[in-house]
C-alpha cells in the first residue's frame, strides 16, 4: 500500500509538473529574458524593459518589449520585438517560435491595423485588427494578458486583439 500511495504521489506530481498553467511572466524574469537591443533586420535597436510584457508556462516564454526606433531605418513600420518559443495564433496569422516585429496604424478612432514581420528579414508575413477596450481600467503601452483555455489578449495602449496558443 505504502507504495502505491508513493507511485500516486510522484504521478500526480509529474502531471502537474508537465500541465502547468501560463502566468505572467515576473519582472525578474523579464530582466533575464528581453534582450538589451533587439536582433531587427539588420541593426540591434535597443529595447525599452520598462514596456516589455510576457508570459511562461514554465518551459515556453512569450514576450514582447517596445523597442526604441528613433534613428534607424523603421519608418513607422514597427513599433515592438516579440519572441515566441510557443506556437502563437493572432487573428488569421499563425507566428511560430521565433522573432518578431510589429508595428500599427490607425485605422480609425476605434480600430488599429497590427502588421506582423519577421525579425530577421523585415518581410511582411500579414495584419490582423485591434479594437478599443470597453472595460475600465489601467492603460498599459503594452500588455500580454495570460491565456485562459488557451485564448487571451495583447494590448497596445488602449487597444487590444486576441491570441491562441495550440
Amino acid at each position: 500500500m505504502k507504495t502505491f500511495t508513493v507511485l500516486l504521489f510522484v504521478l500526480m506530481f509529474s502531471l502537474s509538473v508537465f500541465a502547468q498553467d501560463w502566468k505572467k511572466m515576473a519582472n525578474a524574469d523579464l530582466q533575464k529574458s528581453v534582450p538589451e537591443k533587439a536582433p531587427v533586420i539588420k541593426e540591434d535597436i535597443e529595447t525599452e524593459l520598462r514596456t516589455a510584457s510576457g508570459i511562461s508556462d514554465g518551459k515556453n516564454q512569450i514576450f514582447g518589449v517596445v523597442i526604441i526606433t528613433a534613428g534607424y531605418e523603421a519608418d513607422g513600420k514597427y513599433t515592438h520585438f516579440l519572441r515566441t518559443s510557443s506556437t502563437l495564433n493572432v487573428g488569421e496569422l499563425t507566428l511560430k517560435p521565433g522573432d518578431y516585429i510589429f508595428g500599427y496604424q490607425r485605422i480609425d478612432d476605434e480600430t488599429l491595423r497590427v502588421m506582423f514581420y519577421y525579425a530577421k528579414d523585415g518581410e511582411l508575413i500579414g495584419a490582423t485588427k485591434a479594437k478599443t477596450e470597453s472595460k475600465k481600467g489601467p492603460i498599459y503601452s503594452f500588455l500580454i494578458e495570460p491565456p485562459i483555455d488557451k485564448k487571451g489578449k495583447i494590448y497596445i495602449g488602449r487597444f487590444n486583439f486576441e491570441y491562441s496558443l495550440d
